[in-house]
């Protein structure tokens, strides 16, 4: 018995829609390792130019080219700059509209408490650490980026420059630093201390301290507390931080909570997918066979 195509694509459909539905049950949130460390970062204390010193203690410690380095160089401040594969930091300059002072700001990966980049991951290349760190798997990765596209603070970059082994390069926060009890490479380096490094949980104590104690000074509002169900890099600032490059419209929800539904379908719809395409080209194959059968019983009734 010959099945349509429109039944079997129909057939394909529910089932990809139901064995998902079972999947999406399966996960549960995840809010985080209770003593997990951070990094507060006062960007009234950043003094930016002439500095980056943390671009360039990161790029060191993670064996990055210096090439593309010049500290003394501050034209670099003329444009907003993003992390690539060959600067996991980057130092960004802004301007207060309230008084027309600049203002720098360090970017780099958030290390979420609830990573998107981990949640989209087919292969699980990225872990959440009970330090706070998000690392990341080369050796799994089958190079899908899902990641790059979930990540909500656009921190993550592909490395292509090795055509064999291609990967994601992002900061890990020195996740290795950290477990040997050290600071990270950025927090250890900056000459004005704008970085504090130290548990989640006393850098939020922190922070809000600060914003009592100089309500003159910052806004009130720590920004990484609770956005996308909090981060382990931390900020204050003087002005309101869309200011200052940051997506302020977020919301608290972690974003896992949005990506899981979709993207625990992907592993199921790439097995189903040759399955799929071998059905449609079956199925054309077959109405193509009984279209020539037809044009020939056609023509020999012409013939007689």
């Amino acid at each position: 018995m010959s099945v349509g195509r429109r039944k079997f694509l129909g057939t394909i459909s529910t089932a990809t829609i139901a064995l998902a539905g079972l999947k999406v049950s399966a996960n549960e949130n995840f809010t985080g390792y209770p003593e997990r460390y951070g990094m507060l970062i006062d960007t009234t204390q950043c003094i930016g130019k002439d500095c980056r010193l943390c671009e360039d203690a990161c790029k060191k410690r993670n064996k990055l080219s210096l090439d593309d380095l010049d500290l003394k160089d501050n034209s670099v401040f003329d444009k907003a700059r993003r992390t690539n594969s060959n600067n996991f930091t980057i130092v960004n300059k802004f301007i207060n509209p309230d008084n027309q002072k600049d203002i720098f700001v360090k970017f780099q990966c958030m290390q979420c408490n609830e990573p998107a980049c981990a949640s989209a991951c087919l292969v699980k290349a990225f872990t959440k650490t009970p330090e706070g760190s998000v690392i990341y798997n080369k050796d799994v990765c089958i190079g899908c980026r899902y990641c790059m596209v979930a990540c909500p603070f656009y921190t993550l970059a592909y490395d292509y420059n090795d055509a064999y082994t291609p990967q994601v390069r992002k900061c890990t926060m020195c996740f290795e630093k950290i477990k040997d009890g050290q600071k990270p490479a950025c927090v250890e380096i900056c000459p004005k201390e704008s970085i504090t490094f130290g548990k989640r949980e006393e850098l939020i104590e922190l922070a809000h301290q600060k914003i009592r104690s100089h309500p003159d000074r910052y806004i009130d509002r720590v920004y990484g507390e609770l956005d996308v169900g909090g981060t382990s890099v931390l900020y204050l600032a003087e002005t309101d931080f869309a200011n200052l490059g940051f997506d302020t419209q977020l919301g608290k929800t972690p974003y896992p909570e949005y990506t899981r539904g979709f993207l625990s379908a992907v592993p199921l719809v790439l097995t189903i997918w040759p399955v799929l395409l071998v059905g449609l080209y079956k199925a054309s194959q077959s109405r193509e066979l009984k279209t020539t059968k037809e044009i020939y019983k056609d023509e020999e009734g012409d013939k007689k």
